[in-house]
């Protein structure tokens, strides 16, 4: 059975950070292959600012495509909208039974990860694993205890990147 990583997100834009992370997930954990999910509606965020899902979904594929073992991932575009993970993780399990797959969240994520659609259901039947962020929260401040997940694996040695998509569009003007 492979072991897949789902990380996912808007990527508007696909950064070095994203993809440092990638490379770095994939070189120091037990995962096979890490699929980047581009969403193209995140129902935490604001659906405005949003680049075609599609040149997202190409500058994604640009990005990884010397990383053997990740790849960039359309799989949220065919499902309904807004993009819910407990949905997406159903739909992954159902279309590819053969593997299991790990969520890959950041750590601001995870401080509002009981604010997330089924939460319990993501918790108690996937593994999760959390990257720093810089500026977050760490992951004592989170609201759900260790228990709560069937495994929660802080990669705390992973690198901290010092961008965002936010501050990136924002230099751009564009919010």
């Amino acid at each position: 059975m492979a072991k897949v990583g789902i990380y996912g997100g808007s990527f508007n834009p696909v950064h070095f950070g994203h993809v440092g992370l990638a490379k770095w997930v994939i070189e120091h954990t037990d995962l096979d292959e890490l699929w980047l999910l581009v969403t193209p509606n995140n129902p935490l965020k604001p659906t405005g600012i949003l680049a075609p899902e599609e040149e997202r979904l190409a500058a994604v594929s640009e990005a990884v495509k010397d990383i053997p073992q990740v790849k960039a991932s359309d799989f949220e575009f065919h499902l309904p909208r807004p993009s819910y993970t407990a949905n997406t993780l159903r739909e992954l399990q159902k279309a590819y039974p053969q593997h299991e797959f790990t969520l890959v969240i950041g750590e601001d994520n995870l401080a509002i990860f009981d604010q997330w659609r089924e939460y319990e259901y993501i918790a108690s039947n996937f593994r999760v694993f959390v990257y720093p962020r810089k500026g977050s929260s760490k992951i004592e401040d989170c609201r759900l205890k260790i228990e709560d997940f069937l495994s929660l694996v802080y990669l705390k040695d992973a690198p901290l990147f010092d961008i965002s998509s936010t501050s990136i569009r924002r230099s751009q003007g564009r919010q």
